[in-house]
């Protein structure tokens, strides 16, 4: 298989490769089989989150309610900074 990177990255790949002794084809094998790890990792998150909110156990808010109640947190953690001891 061939890959086609562009010049920033490969210049990137080149200077790793340097840095490290390991060929660029091992870094590129390795990069790739951690992304794919990743993204398995992330697909099962998302399929356990899914599964959470058909069932019924999770009840999933509205995005202005998320932001308010993120608003409200950080408030919360400014003022117990900012609270007297």
């Amino acid at each position: 298989m061939e890959v086609n990177l562009q010049p920033d990255l490969e210049a990137k790949l080149n200077q790793l490769s340097v840095e490290t002794g390991r060929a660029k084809d091992e870094l590129v094998q390795d990069a790739m089989a951690g992304y794919f790890d990743e993204l398995a990792r992330v697909r099962e998150m998302l399929d356990r989150r899914y599964d959470d909110i058909e069932s019924g156990r999770v009840k999933p808010i509205g995005g202005e309610e998320f932001f308010e109640r993120l608003r409200q947190r950080e408030e919360a953690l400014l003022n117990q900074q900012h609270a007297p001891r």
